[in-house]
This record gives C-alpha cells, sequence and structure tokens, in this order.
C-alpha cells in the first residue's frame, strides 16, 4: 500500500498543542502541591518559600494555558480546514458516519477504517468537552487569582456562588485533565502501532500520511 503526503496542521496548532500540554502538567504538579503541601510550605532558618514559589510558578503557567487556549479558539474559526470546528465535530453527514465508523475501528469490529487528515469525528467530541472544561478551568482560576477584582468577583460568583465552590470545581477538572492526558496518550500510541499514518509525528512535522485512493 502506497501513502500519500498531506500537511495537516499549521505552526499554530502545533505550538498550541505543546503549550497546552507543558502547561497542563505544570498546573496538575503544583496545584496539587497547593492543595496539599508535601514538604513545609516555609523553609525555617532559610530564605525558601515553597509554597510561594508553587504558586508564582503555577499562575505563570495558568497564564501559558490562557494563552494557548485563546490561540485555539482562533484556529477553530480561522485555522485551516483541518483545524476548524466543522471538519471534526459530528454535524455532518460524512462527519456522523466517520464518528460510527471509528467508535467500531476502536472497538476491534470488521468496520472499513476512514483515515482522517484531521481529527476523527469522536475525537472532536473529545475535543469540544476538553476545550468547555478548558474554560471552566480557566474562569476558576482567575477567579480565585484576583479575589479582589470586582469584574472576576461578579462573575465568579454567579457562575460558582463562592470561592470555596469554585476552588472544588478548579480541582475536580484538573482530575479531568490528568485522565484526559493518559487516554489522550494511550490512543496517539495505538494508532500510530496500528496505522501507518503518522499521528505522532504530525504534531511535531504537521505531516501526516493517508493511502492513496
Amino acid at each position: 500500500m502506497y501513502y500519500e503526503r498531506h500537511r495537516a496542521w499549521s505552526i499554530l496548532l502545533r505550538v498550541f498543542h505543546w503549550c497546552f500540554a507543558l502547561s497542563i502538567v505544570t498546573l496538575a504538579v503544583t496545584g496539587l502541591y497547593i492543595h496539599f503541601p508535601w514538604t513545609n510550605t516555609q523553609l525555617i532558618g532559610v530564605s525558601a518559600f515553597p509554597m510561594a514559589t508553587m504558586r508564582y510558578i503555577h499562575f505563570i503557567a495558568g497564564f501559558v494555558f490562557s494563552a494557548a487556549l485563546a490561540a485555539r479558539l482562533y484556529l477553530l474559526f480561522f485555522g485551516n480546514r483541518q483545524e476548524r470546528f466543522w471538519d471534526f465535530l459530528p454535524i455532518t453527514p460524512r462527519n456522523i458516519k466517520n464518528l460510527f465508523s471509528t467508535i467500531g475501528y476502536y472497538l476491534y469490529l470488521p468496520v472499513e477504517h476512514d483515515p482522517r487528515i484531521g481529527h476523527n469525528a469522536l475525537a472532536g467530541i473529545a475535543y469540544l468537552v476538553t476545550f468547555v472544561a478548558a474554560l471552566v478551568q480557566l474562569c476558576s482560576g482567575f477567579f480565585l487569582l484576583y479575589p479582589e477584582s470586582p469584574f472576576w468577583q461578579k462573575w465568579g460568583i454567579y457562575f460558582f456562588a463562592s470561592q470555596q465552590q469554585g476552588r472544588g470545581i478548579h480541582y475536580l477538572i484538573m482530575w479531568y485533565f490528568m485522565i484526559f492526558a493518559a487516554t489522550h496518550i494511550y490512543i496517539v500510541v495505538w494508532n500510530d502501532l496500528r496505522s501507518k499514518e503518522g499521528l505522532i509525528s504530525s504534531i511535531f512535522t504537521g505531516v501526516k500520511y493517508l493511502p492513496e485512493e
């Protein structure tokens, strides 16, 4: 079988992916420390202040996370064909068909594989849920970061009722991202082993390979 080379992802999409991924790892590690410190939060006799350092790193990663999210929002409307939302969400007959064929492919059912240059429809649903979760996480994070801001207090109290409830939601969504990351890594490795589309390498090079028609 011969494969054709296709340009799949723009530079901005690849930069978004790695900024988003690295910021999630950093936020999860520092967030867990802030929630449950595994060292003394201030070391006696020295100037080290681990809690302040972890919070500072957490805030910087939070701004990287926010910038990455803004970049992906832009690409949903103005990116290349594969990066726009209507290419991978099951809102067209082609994508609905792809959704069921992808589910069958993942379940090892005897269905015809429908290779895509961009995301398949099942991944599109997962990414949509993740994008919404990221927006909630961003809003709850800024609500906690700026307790004196009239803007964030107004909308934070409207959506989360209190800082404590906002903190609880923020913590729970962190676990969603950790589960999503583990599942995402498993699926891309599984796909790369089962097909020759170059799914993993594409996030570095922007190029995928599909069977010639």
